[in-house]
C-alpha cells in the first residue's frame, strides 16, 4: 500500500514565509515533508515558485484562498488570480478555509452562501481544479434544524462541486469524533488537516503526536475513506514554529506515516 503523502498548510510558518518564503521552503523540504498547502505566495512569481518547488521536490497539493464572501461581485476576480498562479504549481484543490459564517443571523443567509460555493466550485471545476471547504469548529457548534452547520453546507452543495478538507483538531475542539466524521464524508475528504490538541483544559494547539487525538484510529482507515494527503498544521506555537513542524513530522516518521 503506497503512503499517503505528508505535507505542510504553510500558515504554521506565516512568519518565517514572510521573511524568507524560498528559504522556509527549503527547510520544510530537507525535514521530510513531501507537499505543500498554501495559504499566500509572498511576493514569488508563479514561474519561480514552480521551479523552486521542483528542484526541491515538493509538490502542491492545494492552496488556501480568500475570497470576498460579502461582495460577491469581486469574487470573480479575486478566484482568477488564484487560478492563474496556481496552474503554473500544478495544485489539484482550491480551498475556502473560512467564511463570516458567524455573523449569519437570517436563514437566506445561509441558502445564499451554499448557492455561493456552489457557483465557485463549477467554475473552479470549468478550470481544472477541485474546490473545497475547510472547516473550524464553529459550522458544527451552529445548529441548522438541529444538525451541524457544517452537514447542511455539504448537503446543499454537490459533491462533485465541493470537496471536504475536515480539519481532526477543530472536530474534537466542538466535542465530536473526528472519525465519525471522516466515516460520514468518505469519498469526499481527499485532504485531512492532521493538527493535535494539547490535554490541559485549554484544549489549545498542540504538535502532532504530543496531544490526546487519536490519530491511528484516523490513519488507520485513511485508505477506505479515500484520503489523498495529510496536511499538517498548527495554527499557533507555543515553541519557534520551524521547531514544532519538525516536531509534527518526525513523530509521523516514527510511526511509520511519514
Amino acid at each position: 500500500m503506497p503512503k499517503i503523502p505528508v505535507g505542510l498548510q504553510l500558515y504554521t510558518l506565516r512568519d518565517a514565509t514572510g521573511e524568507d518564503f524560498i528559504g522556509t521552503l527549503k527547510k520544510i523540504a530537507a525535514m521530510g515533508y513531501e507537499v505543500v498547502e498554501f495559504a499566500g505566495y509572498g511576493d514569488v512569481p508563479a514561474k519561480e515558485m514552480a521551479s523552486v518547488l521542483d528542484g526541491l521536490g515538493l509538490k502542491t497539493s492545494s492552496a488556501h484562498i480568500g475570497l470576498p464572501f460579502g461582495e460577491p461581485e469581486k469574487i470573480g476576480d479575486e478566484l482568477k488570480k488564484h487560478l492563474e498562479y496556481n496552474h503554473e504549481l500544478g495544485t489539484k484543490y482550491i480551498i475556502s478555509p473560512f467564511a463570516p459564517i458567524e455573523q449569519f443571523t437570517q436563514p437566506e443567509e445561509f441558502t445564499n452562501f451554499y448557492a455561493q460555493l456552489q457557483q465557485i466550485g463549477e467554475e473552479v471545476k470549468k478550470n481544472g481544479f477541485q474546490y473545497g471547504y475547510h472547516n473550524h469548529a464553529f459550522e458544527l457548534e451552529i445548529l441548522r434544524n438541529g444538525k451541524p452547520m457544517l452537514d447542511e453546507l455539504f448537503a446543499s452543495v454537490s459533491a462533485d462541486n465541493l470537496i471536504v478538507e475536515l480539519d481532526l483538531y477543530w472536530v474534537q475542539k466542538a466535542g465530536l469524533n473526528p472519525v465519525e466524521y471522516l466515516q460520514q464524508y468518505k469519498g469526499r475528504t481527499p485532504l485531512v488537516h492532521v493538527k493535535d490538541m494539547t490535554g490541559d483544559d485549554r484544549k489549545y494547539f498542540a504538535e502532532v503526536g504530543h496531544g490526546i487525538i487519536d490519530f491511528s484510529s484516523i490513519f488507520n482507515i485513511a485508505e477506505e475513506i479515500g484520503i489523498e494527503y495529510y496536511i499538517v498544521e498548527q495554527d499557533s506555537c507555543e515553541r519557534d514554529p520551524l521547531e514544532s513542524v519538525k516536531m509534527s513530522i518526525d513523530y509521523l516518521k516514527s510511526i511509520g506515516i511519514a
